[in-house]
């Protein structure tokens, strides 16, 4: 029987030689078969998929929306979600649990789009302290930064 399969595998359905090694071919029947098996569980991952991005869409505000529309526009997607829940199938809990993490970090979510330039992640702000850090050392020649910088610090990297 393994000669059959070989010789099958490399037919095409017109009865030519396939340019597909058998191996490939018993692969992409694989895939094939896995997919449509699984076709179902794709559909929840969609949806779910669609608020992420449409979240991540307005938290990046390239629309240059200010913070109150910015706040309006996410609580609209975060009143999609809950009225929509339904549709999240087998990830109900996930996005529950992101709208009541949401919820539990709404007062404090929107403060970067208030302040021309403030820093929107925990990366944001790091990453302009440590630019920070490294054109004091340039200039200094010291390898720690100095006390002052932790008491003064917000100060100092205004001014730099």
């Amino acid at each position: 029987t393994r000669k059959f399969d070989v010789d099958r595998a490399k037919l095409r359905a017109d009865g030519k030689k396939s340019a597909f090694p058998p191996h490939a071919v018993n692969l992409k029947h694989l895939i094939a078969k896995g997919l449509s098996a699984t076709a179902s569980l794709f559909s929840p991952v969609i949806v779910a998929y669609q608020w992420v991005n449409k979240a991540s869409n307005i938290l990046n505000n390239k629309i240059a929306l200010d913070a109150a529309g910015v706040k309006q526009s996410y609580q609209q997607l975060l009143t999609e979600m809950s009225s929509q829940l339904q549709k999240a199938g087998t990830l109900t809990t996930a996005i529950d649990n992101f709208i009541k993490t949401t919820h539990n970090y709404w007062s404090g979510l929107f403060h970067c789009y208030e302040i021309e330039g403030f820093p929107r992640t925990n990366n944001d702000l790091e990453h302009a302290f440590g630019m920070l850090r490294h054109h004091q050392r340039r200039c200094t020649g010291r390898k720690v930064a100095p006390s002052s910088l932790v008491i003064r610090g917000s100060v100092k990297l205004a001014c730099a």
